[in-house]
């Protein structure tokens, strides 16, 4: 399919960009770890990816037979890019993110109504499915969380439920700086990618 083709240019063209850096800037920079001079390491939704340097080739950690996923190898090395060790404290909504109103109905498709559809009725699976992937619980809605999703990528998951009344409403929050290291469409998979984690463990 053309869109898996893609996926693995932008991967390609990513990891060609990164190649030619310094491992331990790259690490320093992205908050992730280096390996015996060779690899990169970090946690992402729950498993640990080690990065092959200066290839750029993802392995599971915890299971050297499971596939990393292409979104996940693209987000995490459009991140390595342009990533910088300081977050802004500031949230804000998906259409804040500069260019982001041409990806809104993406975002909303690939995050929101999945988040409402598996969860709207049903918070305490939200909160169940969070604890599993150690998000840090926020007083928002009925149910509300900080994930990060990379060391300084964090966004907030924020559910109100419905019930016979009123539909289920949902919110992603990001940081203010996330529109400085990501396009619309890597904030949008930034989103996504967690619900679709959240809604595996809820399985």
């Amino acid at each position: 399919m053309a869109r898996i083709d893609d996926f693995q240019q932008a991967r390609d063209l990513a990891a060609q960009e990164l190649a030619s850096q310094n491992i331990h800037d790259l690490a320093r920079r992205a908050g992730f770890e280096v390996v015996a001079e060779k690899s990169l390491r970090v946690s992402f939704l729950g498993r640990i990816y080690r990065i092959s340097f200066p290839d750029f080739l993802f392995s599971d950690d915890g299971d050297a037979t499971a596939a990393v996923p292409l979104q996940e190898q693209v987000l995490i090395l459009h991140y390595l890019q342009k990533c910088q060790p300081e977050l802004k404290g500031r949230w804000v909504a998906y259409r804040e993110i500069p260019g982001a109103g041409f990806y809104f109905g993406a975002f909303v498709k690939r995050a929101i109504d999945p988040l409402k559809k598996v969860f709207g009725k049903n918070a305490a699976l939200l909160k169940q499915a969070a604890a599993k992937l150690s998000a840090a619980p926020i007083d928002t809605g009925n149910a509300g969380f900080r994930l990060d999703i990379l060391p300084y990528a964090p966004i907030q998951i924020i559910l109100w439920e419905g019930d016979d009344e009123f539909a289920p409403e949902a919110n992603i929050l990001f940081d203010a700086s996330v529109g400085e290291y990501l396009s619309p469409e890597d904030a949008a998979w930034l989103a996504s990618l967690p619900v679709y984690r959240l809604m595996a463990l809820a399985r």
